[in-house]
């Protein structure tokens, strides 16, 4: 059973050792799961960076996070309308789609979403955030 929602920002920062990455492991220890937009998200900037991503699901994979401790899970169709939804409030804060997606999912779940962005905290939505920096 999966605790939290993330969002590509706290999944990176845990890979990459960032700010915030002790947060998401004790957070996440009973389980996380990431949106399939997120999951694309956090891979194209570990590409950008020049990341072997081959390389990386093996890794993952056969460490027991992909599969085990983190799960990706496919948007729906009620998903596609809420981050749809959410895009009037989150304008202004300027929420990616992607960003909209780890909303939406964690909405679905009834699960926190956890992120590094900032910009979060400032959300009146019915759904818990977590800022991990």
């Amino acid at each position: 059973m999966s605790n939290v929602v993330l969002d590509a920002s706290a999944l990176l920062a845990v890979l990459q050792d960032e700010p915030g990455a002790e947060t998401v492991r004790d957070t996440s220890s009973g389980g996380a799961v990431i949106s399939a937009a997120n999951w694309g998200e956090a891979l194209s900037k570990l590409a950008d960076d020049g990341e072997d991503l081959a390389e990386l699901s093996d890794v993952l994979t056969w460490s027991g996070v992909l599969g085990g401790e983190l799960e990706i899970v496919p948007l729906d169709a009620g998903d596609a309308r809420r981050l749809a939804e959410l895009r009037p409030p989150t304008r202004r804060l300027g929420l990616s789609l992607a960003d909209r997606a780890c909303l939406a999912l964690a909405m679905r779940l009834g699960l926190p979403a956890l992120t590094t962005d900032r910009a979060w905290a400032e959300l009146d939505l019915p759904v818990e955030v977590v800022v991990l920096r």
